[in-house]
């Protein structure tokens, strides 16, 4: 069961539209361009990384923090953890 929620999860941020993004930055106070959310997306379509990993993790915050800002970076952390917890599969990471 565990093998198939983190395919799940991988495949939603595979999946992940700059639209998307942009929605989650006003749920969770931070504002994207359209043109950044599609850097973004852009970036984790095309990178191999596990999101499971916590040094994979580490680098696409920094990517965010490159493309937009560290503040933002820190603002997209703590979704992620909100959603991981909200969702309760905290216990994956």
């Amino acid at each position: 069961m565990k093998h198939i929620i983190r395919q799940i999860i991988r495949e939603k941020l595979a999946g992940l539209t700059a639209n998307e993004m942009i929605q989650y930055g006003k749920q969770y106070g931070f504002s994207l361009t359209h043109s950044e959310a599609d850097q973004m997306t852009k970036y984790i379509k095309n990178t191999s990384f596990d999101p499971f990993n916590e040094k994979d993790r580490i680098k696409i915050l920094k990517k965010i923090a490159q493309i937009k800002d560290e503040e933002t970076a820190k603002k997209a952390n703590r979704l992620f953890n909100d959603l991981i917890k909200k969702y309760g599969v905290d216990h994956l990471f």
